[in-house]
């Protein structure tokens, strides 16, 4: 057990390298989102599996050089690869399967984090697997009634459908999603084509405590228990958006979570993305810009 003297956050799921054109950089939205949501100045802690080999052993040196505490089990799969191409800014993803974070294992430590987790993220990548999968729900089911359950939708390739994310969407409380997936979902559940009213649809539909919507170079809304923030994107010189949207949800709960206000906690949250957008890769540091 870890002695809760600050608000304590998990993101579960993939973590990977990327392989990008210039080099591998790591990757995975919850480890990101665990990155995040510790520069934003809350306890954070990235929950995955590894493959015993080389590539596993540098993601552990990167968790320790960026001082975010993880558990990594060490399973008998290659750890976690994706092969992307940047075009104009934006990724796109051939994501390697059958993988380390596909078979995550539950242990003892993961059920004691997430018994006093006030927030834990997660994706439908890490989904896919029925292992992977299994150690999820159970972490959100002995999760603290008051905890955000933050479902990041981040569809991608063929790894989802609607009785998958229909399930999850009634397992948890808070959802994240953006400009594209918001159109999936208006046709998946038949909601109203106004993206604000399909949100409000959403809340409504799965009693959801928090929905973040992003619109890219556009804007972003937050809807908080009753309440709606509305910001504009900041108009930056974008290396690429790799991981903008993992920061934004980090950086936002781990605000909320400081006891900041919807409006100062959005204000940050897009801040921050702004400065990752700025330079490659995701793990960049924005801490300078809190408090």
């Amino acid at each position: 057990m870890i002695s809760k003297q600050e608000p304590l956050v998990l993101g579960v799921g993939e973590l990977l390298w990327d392989l990008l054109p210039s080099g591998k950089q790591v990757g995975g939205a919850p480890a990101n989102f665990a990155f995040h949501a510790n520069q934003a100045g809350v306890k954070a802690f990235a929950l995955s599996a590894i493959g015993n080999d080389v590539l596993g052993t540098e993601l552990v040196g990167q968790l320790q050089q960026h001082q975010i505490d993880h558990l990594l089990p060490i399973v008998t799969f290659p750890t976690g690869t994706v092969e992307v191409t940047v075009h104009e800014g934006i990724p796109s993803y051939i994501i390697q399967e059958d993988v380390a974070w596909d078979h995550i294992p539950l242990t003892q430590e993961m059920l004691d984090l997430a018994i006093q987790a006030d927030a834990i993220c997660f994706g439908t990548l890490a989904l896919r697997n029925i292992g992977s999968r299994d150690t999820i729900q159970r972490l959100l089911r002995i999760a603290p009634s008051p905890a955000i359950l933050l479902f990041d939708i981040n569809l991608r390739q063929n790894f989802y459908d609607r009785p998958l994310i229909e399930d999850m969407l009634n397992m948890t409380n808070s959802l994240k999603l953006n400009d594209d997936e918001i159109e999936v979902l208006i046709r998946m559940f038949s909601l109203p084509e106004d993206v604000d009213e399909a949100c409000q649809k959403l809340i409504a539909q799965f009693n959801l405590r928090l929905l973040i919507f992003t619109a890219g170079a556009h804007y972003s809304t937050v809807y908080h228990q009753g309440e709606r923030s509305y910001l504009d994107t900041p108009q930056v010189k974008v290396a690429d958006t790799i991981g903008a949207g993992d920061c934004f949800a980090g950086s936002l709960i781990a605000c909320l979570l400081r006891g900041m206000s919807l409006s100062s906690a959005h204000a940050y949250a897009v801040h921050a993305a702004a400065i990752v957008c700025q330079h490659a890769g995701a793990w960049i540091v924005h801490n300078n810009t809190h408090d």
